[in-house]
């Protein structure tokens, strides 16, 4: 299944840049194509037992790298999240912000880099950031007993962006999408049925809800996918309890 397009040079008109989040401001496609894929191939392996808690650097890259965060209670198998930063991010920073969270939730948390300013397909295509996800994964799959049904991507601002894009291609993979404050996503050829939730302020002025989430949000569930959407007072941002919720909700 592809979604409708709109022309490489209108994309580019829209998200203009490496920064595109912080500099959206009036402009949000739901619906923007793609030549590339985002397909992931790493999957969870049988028989890997997982030892210890904490967070810890997976020492793939040494500019940038990913973090891995196992809860302090751990039952095998674990649920996981790929948790994606918003543009100028890092990992270990956007995991700074819903840690707390996620380990109420019992959920692991993979926090990869990007590798430049923001996510490969905001700037160009699919590529080098799909390839270092996929190498992540691995590495994870290898040392953390992840249960199959209970995978999520998910990811605030432009990662929100990049984590629809990524969850629709690889929904045999990620079984829901968690996508605080979207601002739009990359159609291609959808595997899967994942399930979605989306939050975002009224009030934001980066990414205006009005030309985002409510166009995503119709958009996904016209397609019939299941939606569970919460728009809140405020801006840009993760409330404390949406994020608690997100968690929660990933970790089911």
């Amino acid at each position: 299944m592809h979604d409708g397009a709109v022309t490489r040079r209108r994309f580019t008109e829209v998200i203009c840049g490496a920064a595109a989040s912080l500099a959206l401001g009036t402009a949000c496609d739901a619906r923007a194509q793609r030549d590339s894929d985002a397909r992931i191939a790493a999957r969870p392996r049988p028989g890997v037992k997982t030892h210890g808690s904490g967070t810890q650097p997976l020492g793939l890259d040494g500019r940038r790298d990913a973090v891995l965060h196992l809860p302090r209670d751990t039952s095998d198998p674990l649920p996981l999240l790929v948790l994606l930063h918003g543009a100028g991010g890092s990992g270990a920073n956007m995991l700074r912000r819903i840690v707390r969270f996620s380990d109420d939730a019992g959920i692991a948390v993979l926090a990869p880099d990007s590798r430049a300013a923001t996510w490969d397909v905001i700037r160009g295509t699919f590529g080098p950031d799909i390839r270092f996800i996929d190498r992540a994964l691995e590495r994870v799959f290898e040392t953390v007993a992840v249960d199959p049904a209970r995978i999520t991507v998910g990811g605030f601002s432009d990662g929100a962006s990049y984590a629809i894009s990524v969850g629709l291609q690889n929904g045999d993979l990620f079984r829901r999408v968690l996508a605080w404050s979207p601002g739009f996503y990359v159609g291609g050829p959808a595997q899967g049925r994942p399930r979605f939730f989306v939050s975002h302020g009224t009030a934001d002025t980066i990414l205006p809800i009005d030309r985002c989430s409510r166009v995503i949000v119709p958009a996904l569930t016209n397609q019939g996918y299941e939606v569970t959407f919460r728009q809140f007072d405020g801006g840009h941002e993760i409330p404390p309890h949406l994020a608690s919720e997100g968690l929660r909700w990933a970790a089911e």
